[in-house]
Order: structure tokens, then C-alpha cells, then sequence
């Protein structure tokens, strides 16, 4: 981000410069200005080359931060998540580009992925209905208006504790469209992609805030990120249900703030370059360091 910032800075500040300098150069050398009109003239011209100054002092203040937080990067992810294990879950397929930027920020900071799903919406309503029908211990979550949302509940709940996974097991067929590692073994934290379209359908629609809802008042850090750029965003939909969102996952920054947001002492939050956002990171705490223990 930064290093584009400092390009278009540098080039708007040289043909900012350029056009003053030919404005103010025809008019000085233009018959019939008077001594008060070519005073005004040349002040205006000193008080434009002071602003070029100042584009180019921002541009490589940009550039100095960059190279600063690249160089750091390192550093500031090394153990951050140590020995923490992550799931993920996208409502809507399974993007490549940004399963390759969450895989590289959990093993930059020493998390694993324990599972990743992606699940298919719009949903089938009414498969999803048949198969929970199918099974005594599940039928009660086939009936009453709020049905969706308490199977949304439910699968969210299953997502992060592991062990019991009835009903992820019972609606495999009509609701995963990708699956990846174990479902037993329970997670540090969540981290939430939307690529589909915002739901309109009831059943749809009533799914995701179920698991959206459920995640964010679950008991472990949950994140909803995306890319630059990601339209329609869903930061909006991750801030009305409590959880804390990353918008700029393919730069470094977004990386460390992904990290932070899932480290358990994290505060949580909304970071990224969207005006909508907290600010850029959060605030970044020290890794705690690993302790040793020795015999004696």
C-alpha cells in the first residue's frame, strides 16, 4: 500500500511542480503585468515548490514506514500464535488467493489450521429439513420459525469445540461443499471469510446469522477477513454480529492484525484501510517469551 502511496506522491508532486512552474513562467513573461501582479505571481510560485516539498516529504515518510514494517514483520509475528489452532470457515466456495494468505499468517506466527469447511448458499431448505428429519436426536431442529438460525447456532458451536460434530455429520451432504482436516479436536479460534453474496432467502439468511451470532459470542477469538478491495465487504455484517474483521489480508499489515485479533489477548476490532475501520492494526502487544523449566 505504502509503497504505491510513495510512486503516486512522488509523480503527482513533479507534475504538480511542472505545471505551477509553466503557469507562473508564461505569466511573468507576459507584457503589460504590473509590479504588484508579478510579486503575487512569484509568491504564489515559492508557496507551490513549499508544497512539493511537502508531497515529497510524505511520500518517502510513507516509504521509510514500509520498509520499516516489512523489516519487522518477521519479528513481530514470530510465536505470536505458537502452538494455537486455528479453523476456518467460508460461507460461499473456497477462494484460493485468500486460503494462501491465511495459511501464511498462521504459519508465520506458529498456529496450525486444524479444519477449514466451506458451505454452499443459498441453502437447500428443504434437503437440509429431510435430513435432519431422518434423525430422532436432530429432529427438533427441522421445526419452528427460527429453525435456521438455531442450526447455524448448533454448527458454529460444533465448529469450535470439536468432538460431537452430529450435525455437521448429518448435513455433509447438503451443506459442505469443502472440507479439510479433523473435526474433534477443539479450536484456539475462528476465522470467518464471506465470499458468497449476502443471503436474501429466509432459510439462508437465518443459517448465517445463526453461526455469525453464535461465533461472536462464542468463547474463543473469531475474525471475519477479507482482501483488498473484497465487493460487496462484509465488514459491516462482522461488526452488527460482534465479530472482529481484517479487510486487507494480502498485505503484511493485515496479516499482523489478523494475528493480534486471534491472540487470546486480543481486544478486538476492525482493521484495515476501509473509513468504516478502527484504524489501520491494533494495538500490538509483546509475544510473551517461552519458558523453560530446568531440573535441579
Amino acid at each position: 500500500m505504502f509503497d504505491l502511496r510513495y510512486h503516486v506522491a512522488s509523480l503527482a508532486a513533479v507534475f504538480f511542480a511542472l505545471v505551477i512552474g509553466i503557469l507562473v513562467g508564461v505569466a511573468l513573461a507576459s507584457h503589460g503585468l504590473g509590479n504588484a501582479e508579478r510579486k503575487k505571481l512569484e509568491a504564489d510560485l515559492t508557496r507551490a515548490r513549499g508544497q512539493v516539498t511537502d508531497l515529497k516529504s510524505a511520500a518517502q515518510a510513507d516509504k521509510a514506514e514500509t520498509q520499516f514494517a516489512t523489516a519487522a514483520y518477521d519479528a513481530v509475528m514470530a510465536n505470536r500464535l505458537r502452538g494455537k489452532h486455528i479453523a476456518v470457515l467460508f460461507v460461499g466456495l473456497a477462494d484460493d488467493t485468500i486460503r494462501t494468505a491465511i495459511e501464511g499468517t498462521l504459519g508465520d506466527a506458529g498456529a496450525s489450521m486444524t479444519r477449514m469447511r466451506a458451505i454452499t448458499v443459498p441453502v437447500n431448505a428443504h434437503a437440509i429439513e429431510g435430513a435432519l428429519a431422518k434423525r430422532a436426536s436432530l429432529a427438533s431442529f427441522a421445526v419452528g420459525p427460527k429453525r435456521f438460525v438455531n442450526v447455524g447456532r448448533e454448527l458454529a458451536t460444533e465448529f469450535v469445540t470439536g468432538k460431537d460434530t452430529t450435525l455437521w455429520d448429518a448435513l455433509e451432504g447438503q451443506l459442505v461443499e469443502f472440507r479439510f482436516g479433523a473435526g474433534k479436536r477443539p479450536v484456539d479460534g475462528v476465522i470467518l471469510v464471506r465470499t458468497a453474496e449476502p443471503q436474501t432467502r429466509t432459510a439462508s439468511a437465518q443459517l448465517v446469522a445463526g453461526l455469525f451470532r453464535a461465533f461472536g459470542e462464542g468463547g474463543v477469538p473469531a475474525v471475519g477477513v477479507e482482501l483488498r478491495g473484497t465487493f460487496p465487504s462484509a465488514v459491516q455484517t462482522y461488526k452488527h454480529y460482534g465479530l472482529s474483521s481484517v479487510d486487507d489480508l494480502d498485505l503484511r499489515i493485515g496479516r499482523v492484525a489478523l494475528a493480534v485479533l486471534l491472540s487470546p489477548d486480543a481486544v478486538g476490532g476492525h482493521y484495515g484501510l476501509q473509513d468504516v475501520d478502527d484504524a489501520i492494526v491494533p494495538k500490538i502487544p509483546p509475544v510473551q517469551p517461552l519458558t523453560t523449566t530446568s531440573g535441579g
